[in-house]
């Protein structure tokens, strides 16, 4: 056997002569001292009452009184035009003139399209004459009648084809007229469907126009909140754009969105001189029922044993109290904060160090870092 092979074999021999000799647990706890444990952990009865042992803790608070709060219903909306209209030919004919240019602002009356007169005023000037032809016969025959020459029922005839001669010179007159395709109403021409030389049937569109005065907003809402609406609450609503714009509810829809049961609602924006364009994303608040609140800090809410939001409120005695609260708004201006409801008119809201603290506990109170005056508390 080589050197090599009886040098592995020792060390193999030594290791496992040194794994199987058996060793002295005190000495590894001498050599590793296990932590002393002095205190022991104790659990009381949940129904068992608190008391502190004359150690109190010390929580901030701050007082707040009942406000009249307007709850907002906060709506998934976009802009909307007060009406958009395709414009379309009465007459058919080729169009030689398109005076106005797509985007362009129009007053009603004005041209949009013209169509070629072609022989609608020769046709005009046909039933003129044919008029006045009627004209003269229909005099002719009432000074036969007064002679005894002419019976009741030949002028009855006469005038007949008076009156569809007359008839005839005003179709002639609107087909002229028809070739000048107008703005029913002041607008933005949104659209142009055809140029110049084009062919339009009658029927054809020749643009659509756009009524932006006033604009509107279009959301649903849903039946658990529909209730809350009245027509003519105010509205205010911020645009995906960036502005931010007044209104009020102009329509309610008595019928639900049969698959989404929702409600569809309409708001009459206020004139501002701001260039709101059709379709952009809106929030929209709609005002409803006013109510007294509170407002407290986001972070004053908690959860008792039950899992009920609520917060923890300090009485007279400096006891801690549980109340249960109902949010009902959210407050994101200089003053942040959450509305909510349940809370007795003027109450000591633990702030700060509400989680350590249980109802029926007495504490110290610490109001230093707000404006309540010591004597309130």
């Amino acid at each position: 056997m080589k050197i090599k092979h009886l040098v592995a074999l020792g060390l193999v021999v030594i290791v496992v002569i040194w794994m199987a000799y058996p060793r002295d647990r005190g000495a590894l706890d001498d050599g590793y001292p296990l932590p002393e444990r002095d205190g022991a952990v104790s659990a009381i009865s949940g129904s068992a009452s608190i008391t502190n042992d004359n150690q109190s803790f010390t929580v901030r608070v701050a007082r707040v009184n009942a406000q009249n709060f307007v709850q907002k219903i906060r709506v998934r909306g976009q802009t909307k035009a007060f009406r958009l209209v395709g414009i379309r030919a009465e007459v058919a004919g080729r169009v030689i003139a398109t005076p106005v240019i797509r985007g362009a602002r129009v007053k009603a009356g004005d041209v949009l399209c013209e169509i070629a007169i072609d022989s609608r005023a020769v046709d005009l000037q046909e039933a003129r004459s044919r008029q006045e032809q009627s004209q003269m016969e229909y005099q002719g025959a009432l000074d036969l009648q007064e002679r005894g020459l002419q019976s009741r029922v030949g002028i009855a005839q006469i005038k007949a084809t008076l009156d569809s001669t007359a008839a005839a010179v005003k179709r002639a007159e609107l087909a002229l007229q028809k070739t000048q395709i107008t703005a029913p109403f002041a607008g933005i021409m949104e659209t142009r469907a055809v140029e110049v030389g084009d062919l339009m049937d009658m029927g054809g569109q020749c643009a659509s126009l756009l009524d932006d005065t006033p604009m509107l907003l279009t959301g649903v809402v849903p039946e658990q909140e529909v209730g809350k609406l009245f027509l003519g609450a105010p509205v205010t609503a911020s645009l995906l754009t960036g502005e931010t714009v007044q209104g009020k509810v102009t329509y309610i829809s008595r019928a639900a969105n049969s698959s989404a049961r929702s409600y569809a609602i309409e708001v009459e924006l206020e004139e501002t001189g701001l260039a709101i364009r059709q379709g952009v994303s809106a929030e929209i608040f709609i005002a409803s029922n006013e109510t007294q609140a509170h407002l407290i800090p986001a972070s004053a809410l908690t959860l008792n044993d039950e899992g009920l939001v609520g917060v923890k409120i300090v009485d007279q005695n400096n006891i801690v109290r549980f109340a249960p609260v109902s949010i009902i708004g959210e407050n994101t201006t200089l003053d942040p904060g959450m509305w909510v409801t349940g809370l007795p008119d003027s109450s000591v809201v633990v702030t700060h160090g509400q989680e350590i603290v249980f109802p029926g506990q007495v504490v110290n109170t610490d109001n230093s870092w707000s404006s309540i005056p010591e004597s309130s508390l």
